[in-house]
């Protein structure tokens, strides 16, 4: 029963531990390390709950929800295991310059935010969670939701980073 159980878990992880270390980053905000032991502690805990997941689709939602739950635990803690000295600038490749511009751009936005709001927009807008999924997986109601998106848009609105509203996909457009 534990080879098939491992079995199914490493091909789990090979197949969306790039999705979740991208999840992980913009959560922590860039940092690769951080982010790489954020999902390594999700998955670590994935795994040890694999026999309650049941499902492999589960499994993605499940460790996402940890990665959020760990991070805001986290970030209530006074003192962090590991503070790293130096951050190493991003690498550039010939041709994506304005790719990695805009990634450095996101991770520095995001790291403005409380992880409370961080974890709603990137839920929200990279995930396209419905406020309703975002409220399970925080473990608060779709107000709560609706109330740290708000705060963190007009954040952003006051730094100048968002100049235009986000409509809210749960109402529908104009057309519908």
């Amino acid at each position: 029963m534990r080879n098939g159980r491992d079995e199914a878990f490493t091909a789990f992880m090979a197949a969306r531990y790039g999705s979740l270390l991208r999840t992980a980053t913009l959560l922590t905000g860039g940092g690769r390390s951080r982010a790489e032991d954020l999902a390594q502690e999700a998955l670590l805990r994935t795994y040890r709950a694999w026999h309650r997941i049941g499902r492999l689709d589960a499994a993605e939602a499940y460790t996402r929800t940890t990665m959020v739950r760990l991070l805001i635990k986290d970030r209530r803690r006074h003192w962090h295991a590991e503070i790293p000295a130096e951050r190493l600038p991003e690498a550039p490749r010939p041709g994506h310059e304005e790719q990695v511009t805009t990634a450095v751009a996101v991770r520095e936005l995001l790291q403005t935010l409380s992880p409370a709001q961080r974890a709603v927009i990137v839920l929200r807008f990279y995930h396209q969670l419905t406020e309703r999924e975002i409220a399970d997986v925080l473990g608060c109601s779709p107000g709560t939701v609706k109330s740290r998106a708000a705060r963190a848009l007009a954040a952003l609105r006051d730094k100048g980073f968002v100049t235009t509203s986000v409509p809210d996909r749960e109402r529908g457009s104009a057309d519908d």
